[in-house]
């Protein structure tokens, strides 16, 4: 395999994780850094031993693939550029602000034949992963994504800053059209919805009760499903699958039992990086297309259309405290999560 050189574009939180990731990889070589930041990209420079770049336009030219972490609002401009100049691309989620600019990176992609990939990374999660083996037909769906507040990823709402990883597994496991949205949101420490809650129906029948919020005391990173073969509960967090089944028991008598689930050890992110450089070097298929990340996309604006009729019919500025939906800012938790685990 020729080796692949790598630029990573937006050196903050998520950037210097993909670095760190790119450097283990075999066949990688990091050639370039870009950061609106000066200091952080020199500083990722020397560490990484590449060079600096002051503009990625001029990173374009220089490499094979390209790790984009930059804010949601600058993901079109920054990936159209590299797309443009024939580069692979690994965009964090979500793919775009708008349906109309994720269908332009889809069709610039597309035409180029290249690799587009969007990062949701809880499709590497190896619970994630292992659900695979024991889902069914899903009928009822509970998630729940509850985050202390911070300053990173609040030029987008919650829906699109964590909501959107869980309606990507969502429509990835349930693989239906979304046929009704209800949902509700309200904005706390920032000037976006920071607490939001969408019920959703399918196509299918299955039903899922989705809450997000970046204004919790704890972080809660759960999903359940819930099927006529059984129930499966995820913690993204702790990495974690218990299953549920139907048996015959003994005395013939169905009985619930706990379904022995293997879950591999490793790295969301870094398995991320490795499908994605897979897909550059063997210039196949990636695991999370432009096209589900535009999917993912769709359902999350939808839900803030929903979200928006509704604070407009009811708004909910009216200067009094407004308790979470989900959980108290006091780390309480969920209603929901008396289903344990």
């Amino acid at each position: 395999m020729e080796e692949i050189k790598i630029g990573v574009v937006g050196i903050g939180h998520l950037g210097n994780y993909h670095l760190q990731k790119y450097q283990k990889m075999p066949g990688c070589r990091i050639v370039g850094v870009c950061d609106s930041v000066p200091e952080r990209a020199r500083q990722a420079a020397d560490l990484y031993g590449c060079e600096a770049v002051a503009d990625h336009r001029k990173l374009a030219g220089m490499i094979d693939a390209v790790s984009i972490a930059v804010p949601t609002g600058a993901h079109f401009e920054v990936a159209s550029v590299f797309l443009e100049a024939g580069v692979d691309v690994l965009l964090e989620k979500p793919i775009a602000v708008t349906l109309d600019e994720a269908d332009k990176l889809i069709a610039l992609a597309e035409a180029k034949g290249l690799i587009f990939q969007i990062g949701f990374i809880e499709r590497f999660n190896p619970a994630v992963a292992a659900l695979h083996s024991v889902m069914g037909k899903p009928l009822f769906i509970e998630s729940h994504r509850l985050h202390p507040f911070f300053e990173r990823g609040t030029d987008v709402d919650v829906i699109l800053d964590l909501m959107v990883h869980d309606l990507d597994i969502l429509l990835h496991f349930v693989q239906s059209p979304v046929k009704t949205v209800d949902a509700v949101g309200v904005s706390v420490l920032s000037d976006k919805v920071d607490i939001a809650n969408a019920r959703l129906t399918f196509a299918s029948g299955c039903v899922a009760n989705i809450t997000a919020s970046r204004v919790t005391g704890k972080t809660m990173q759960k999903i359940r499903f819930f099927g006529v073969e059984g129930y499966h509960a995820v913690d993204y967090q702790k990495r974690k699958l218990v299953s549920l089944g139907r048996i015959n028991g003994a005395d013939g008598q169905t009985v619930i039992t706990e379904n022995p689930v293997e879950v591999q050890r490793q790295d969301p992110l870094e398995e991320e990086i490795r499908s994605f450089i897979q897909a550059v070097a063997g210039r196949t298929p990636p695991p999370v297309s432009g096209r589900d990340g535009r999917a993912a996309l769709e359902l999350a604006l939808r839900i803030n259309a929903v979200i928006e009729k509704n604070r407009a019919r009811a708004p909910l500025d009216s200067g009094l405290p407004v308790p979470p939906p989900a959980a108290s800012c006091a780390g309480g938790s969920p209603a929901g999560d008396r289903i344990q685990p």
